[in-house]
């Protein structure tokens, strides 16, 4: 069974915690329910999901989303090693608006972050060889992604380490205020 609890003024963002079975030959524990999570606002089925591992701690995955027909919901929960996860509110009607909320997730606590359409997400590495599973509601379109920088110096993510691995792709996502007239005009 999960439970949920909001976080710190989000709507819809929540931080998802689960029973878990332990015995002489080690653990169980459901990554995705879908009436336990339907009770929480996940209102869509499961269309894709996704392993990720990072090798080097410092590593910076994000930050991500979908538009449109595309905008999804998400469960992250990290399997192996160990995260700082991040999802910055991207609904311009929120009084949460271009804010971040962060939790660690890692294969201790296993915690899941559920995040609702509307919000950028992305990680940091805590650990080496992490490992995070991703659940999806909508399939993955490259027409309609998108995000921001994580290193975009209005929103101020704290990043734990320094931060290492960057891909090209996100070297290049756009800064907030940019990303904002690109989807306003």
């Amino acid at each position: 069974m999960f439970q949920s609890k909001e976080c710190e003024n989000f709507d819809d963002l929540r931080v998802i915690t689960r029973d878990t079975h332990t015995d002489s030959r080690g653990e169980f524990y459901k990554i995705f329910n879908f009436d336990d999570l339907k009770k929480f606002g996940w209102n869509d089925s499961v269309k894709q999901i996704n392993f990720s591992q990072s090798f080097k701690k410092g590593t910076v995955r994000g930050m991500h989303m979908q538009f449109l027909k595309y905008a999804e919901y998400k469960l992250v929960t990290c399997i192996k090693g160990s995260i700082f996860d991040v999802a910055i509110d991207l609904r311009k009607e929120k009084k949460t608006y271009l804010k971040f909320f962060s939790i660690q997730l890692d294969h201790v606590n296993k915690l899941s972050l559920m995040i609702p359409p509307g919000f950028a997400h992305g990680f940091q590495v805590l650990e080496e060889d992490s490992q995070i599973i991703y659940t999806h509601s909508k399939e993955y379109s490259s027409e309609f992604e998108g995000g921001i920088s994580p290193l975009d110096p209005d929103i101020k993510v704290p990043w734990p380490l320094p931060v290492i691995g960057l891909s090209e792709r996100d070297k290049k996502l756009p800064l907030s205020k940019d990303f904002i007239e690109n989807k306003t005009s």
